[in-house]
């Protein structure tokens, strides 16, 4: 048996060991040899790199619908904390760095979080679907990512064809981060506004980008192993000219494991343990 963790046996301890973790998260920021991105600029840059958009409302999800709209407030309050952010030659992008001071715009309210691997509300929940927004838009890019962590289990059914299975970012503040780090010589922006329905993310640059990034998943399978379903996929990036559609570059970016723990079955059709069923691949 696994065994539990000090603040799983007496959860009151919880406080005080995030306040800990966060003290030592941005000390370690703090003095590390990172010039962090922090400042906010009204005014656009000329040039759209790749721009995404994210269903606002799951009506899927399976739990209250309160929290889906929870959530939406809570993604506004930290979308304010990094819309318009510049990332400058040597810089770096952090998530945390930024949507530390989320809560300056109003409080957050109760979301859905995956904790010890159950869906749980909580005070900020939901703010993920940012960090795997901000994800897919930078792997669209020639920027760095230096931290990124995938989530474990899969366990409310995502929009259909918004991203491929696996493009992930999951945070935690304390502990998970997404960071990457602009090792161009060019200035690169991010863009974030909301619509009734949708969150709308865009990378934009002082310079026109001669490459692009496409983005496919490879090799979709599920597996069965002990009572258990994951899929595997691989995700695969490719720089293409964009004066000749020569592809000048592909490589393997993900190789990813994750459980799934909702009814994937019934879609998907039935999967024998020990076998896997193949899907055909994505491609976005």
């Amino acid at each position: 048996m696994k065994r539990k963790r000090i603040t799983e046996r007496f959860p009151f301890l919880l406080p005080i060991r995030k306040f800990q973790r966060n003290l030592f998260f941005y000390t370690q920021m703090k003095f590390d040899s990172n010039r962090y991105s922090n400042t906010l600029a009204k005014d656009l840059l000329e040039y759209e790199v790749f721009s995404a958009k994210s269903t606002l409302i799951n009506h899927n999800s399976g739990y209250d619908l309160k929290y889906q709209i929870n959530k939406v407030d809570n993604l506004k309050l930290v979308a304010k904390t990094m819309d318009g952010v510049i990332i400058l030659p040597g810089e770096t992008f952090s998530f945390w760095m930024l949507a530390k001071n989320a809560e300056k715009h109003g409080k957050y309210k109760d979301g859905l979080v995956l904790i010890n691997n159950q869906i749980r509300p909580l005070k900020s929940g939901g703010i993920c679907q940012l960090s795997n927004l901000l994800f897919w838009l930078f792997i669209h890019t020639p920027l760095t990512i230096v931290e990124r962590h995938s989530h474990s289990t899969e366990t409310i059914p995502q929009p259909k064809g918004e991203f491929p299975e696996g493009v992930d970012a999951t945070i935690s503040e304390g502990w998970l981060d997404i960071k990457l780090k602009n090792e161009t010589r060019e200035t690169f922006q991010l863009s974030l506004t909301f619509d009734e329905d949708f969150l709308y993310g865009r990378i934009l640059s002082d310079t026109f980008q001669e490459i692009l990034y496409s983005i496919k998943s490879e090799n979709l399978r599920y597996a069965k192993e002990d009572q258990k379903i994951y899929r595997y996929n691989q995700i695969y990036k490719k720089g293409h000219s964009f004066s000749t559609n020569k592809m000048l570059s592909r490589e393997m970016i993900l190789d990813n494991k994750v459980e799934i723990q909702y009814d994937i079955e019934s879609e998907i059709g039935f999967v024998k343990e020990g076998n896997t069923k193949w899907e055909k691949q994505l491609s976005l």
